[in-house]
């Protein structure tokens, strides 16, 4: 498979979708259009995330149309050179994705037709198994949690340890050590500014900084730039 799984899309004072923009461009190659799925995003239009998109992307010479303007969304999956899906509300993503029936067309397309994937956070949640290592809030009940299965391990997108004093919340890393108690799929905890890019040489981790990757019984591992084995 071709993916881009992508932690998140703008940094605090940078133009959108900036940080990523050079392994976007590296990973697209000569694609010059792509399908985007925008059903991640709920308090804003599709068609404003369209073009928010689209004004980022045109300086690369990536041309989209998303989805939403599709009869048939099941066929425009079918025909996309390129998939890209954004962030938001994973759970808002994934049960459009499901009500539309485009999880196994999802799949084919991309396993079977070696198509290229890009996600950033919700979107990257979605290439996991399930969704279950979202930040989001569960705004909708989506048919299941299951998602595309694209990967064998999960993804928590934003990841920080950072705690805000005198708040008596359970920090990210004892949630997601909470998630491993009971489930055996690990998790790639992604923060800021980081991806995985997967092809026919493996999966190369894309970060300045070691990243932890938590298996079941909350086992942690560091894992560093470049190749690795999850």
């Amino acid at each position: 498979m071709n993916l881009l799984l992508l932690s998140n899309s703008t940094n605090p004072g940078q133009p959108y979708l900036d940080w990523p923009m050079d392994y976007i461009d590296r990973f697209i190659g000569n694609i010059s259009e792509a399908l985007f799925i925008p059903y991640a995003g709920v308090s804003f239009s599709y068609d404003d995330y369209e073009q928010k998109v689209q004004e980022a992307l045109s300086m690369r010479g990536i041309k989209i149309k998303s989805i939403h303007h599709f009869d048939d969304p099941v066929e425009a999956v079918n025909q996309a050179q390129a998939i890209i899906v954004g962030g938001g509300n994973s759970f808002h993503l994934l049960d459009q994705v499901q009500r539309l029936g485009l999880v196994e067309p999802l799949q084919r397309k991309i396993k079977r037709d070696n198509i290229h994937y890009i996600g950033w956070s919700a979107g990257s949640n979605l290439a996991c198994p399930t969704v279950k290592t979202t930040n989001d809030m569960p705004i909708i009940e989506p048919q299941s949690f299951n998602a595309l299965n694209l990967i064998d391990f999960q993804i928590n997108p934003h990841y920080t340890e950072r705690t805000i004093e005198g708040h008596g919340g359970e920090s990210r890393l004892m949630r997601l050590e909470e998630y491993s108690a009971i489930n055996d799929i690990p998790v790639l905890c992604l923060p800021e500014s980081c991806g995985i890019r997967i092809d026919k040489s493996g999966t190369r981790l894309l970060s300045s900084e070691p990243v932890k990757l938590i298996s079941s019984g909350g086992n942690v591992r560091t894992l560093h730039h470049g190749i690795v084995d999850i």
